[in-house]
């Protein structure tokens, strides 16, 4: 079977040396010409903020830069196909293959054997690299870009009901003695809805009996009178638990912790839909490099000569295109629960590799 596929060691080499080379190529004009667009709407608000100078902007690149390799490889694996092929339908080197016995499929396999490597090393990097820069860029803009938390322990922006009452803080850290809350706020509400007390406090840390709100400002609002007591416990069924689920983001935690994530809401009662959903598509995400040879082959299996060419090439860019837009549409439809989450992620690989190998069949009839 492997001396089916790869009859020829050198073109083998030839082919996927040279489909490398485009990827390659493309995805690095991608992401400078998408990371320049990104610094002309970002570093105004990054600058703004006292303290801030240039090494931030190159702080805010070096984590932003690992998101975009992510998000646009599988694109630059498709338009390197269509460059590839193309290329080689215009230098007749296509007809010579195909003159010489080999099928479409024999063409394409050094493609797809270079784009299954694409594909192991995107799931490594999105693993090992984009979880960090994804956990440690979302906390820096939810700080609006001021300094940013010491630890890997701490997340940003908490907004937690307790009961009737609502508890927010700036910043959750569970890397002391005991878990603490800075910057808090807690308000109290009458059974009617409204707002009769506003406790702030620049700290608040985890007890027995609730969140003790250190040296707190407490503003009732019928009276409009204020009171400083030196602590306040508040919020006694807002557990650390609750606050570490509530920031739970799929695209911040490698494979093996979003596993435990998920079973944590699943022992929690609650709906893990859209993170069973994100689990699944770390898989089948980087797997669409392979997709993308086989889809944009139409643009390589006509009459080069022919004007048909350009048609083919839009019509191997536009297959992938409306891939990418399916996934994106099925995944949102898996993580509100519209689809199961398995189905989500994977149902538009096995749809649009059917409709590849049906494509690539028929041009070998």
């Amino acid at each position: 079977m492997t001396l089916d596929f790869f009859p020829s060691r050198t073109l083998t080499l030839y082919l996927a040396k040279m489909f490398s080379l485009r990827i390659l190529a493309v995805l690095v004009m991608l992401v400078l010409v998408l990371m320049m667009l990104d610094l002309l709407s970002t570093s105004g608000e990054i600058l703004a903020v006292p303290g801030n100078t240039e090494a931030e902007l190159w702080l805010y690149a070096s984590l932003r830069v690992p998101l975009l390799i992510q998000r646009f490889l599988p694109y630059s694996v498709l338009l390197a196909t269509i460059i590839t092929l193309v290329t080689l339908n215009q230098n007749s080197e296509v007809i010579a293959m195909k003159a010489s016995g080999l099928s479409a499929h024999q063409v394409l396999a050094p493609l797809i054997m270079a784009a299954l490597v694409v594909a192991g090393a995107s799931f490594a990097f999105n693993e090992r690299v984009v979880t960090r820069s994804a956990a440690e860029l979302n906390v820096w803009e939810k700080s609006e870009f001021g300094a940013l938390p010491q630890t890997p322990e701490t997340s940003s922006v908490i907004y937690l009901d307790d009961g009737p009452n609502i508890l927010t803080a700036r910043s959750y850290d569970s890397s002391g003695p005991a878990p603490t809350l800075r910057e808090v706020t807690y308000y109290r509400f009458s059974p009617s809805g409204e707002i009769t007390e506003q406790i702030d406090a620049d700290l608040a840390i985890r007890g027995e009996s609730g969140w003790s709100m250190q040296n707190p400002r407490v503003l009732t609002v019928g009276t409009a009178s204020v009171a400083q007591p030196l602590e306040l416990v508040v919020a006694p069924d807002v557990t650390p638990q609750q606050i570490e689920l509530s920031s739970v983001d799929p695209t911040a935690q490698p494979l093996w912790q979003l596993d435990d994530s998920i079973a944590a809401y699943r022992a929690a009662g609650r709906d893990s839909d859209e993170l069973e959903a994100n689990y699944w598509h770390k898989i089948s995400g980087p797997l669409s490099a392979v997709l993308m040879p086989i889809l944009g082959a139409v643009a390589g299996f006509g009459l080069a000569r022919s004007g048909q060419l350009f048609v083919r090439a839009m019509i191997g860019m536009a297959l992938g295109f409306a891939y990418f837009v399916i996934d994106n549409a099925a995944l949102a439809m898996g993580n509100f629960g519209g689809y199961p989450p398995f189905l989500a992620a994977w149902a538009p690989f096995f749809l649009f590799l059917l409709i590849g190998e049906t494509v690539l069949v028929r041009t070998e009839e």
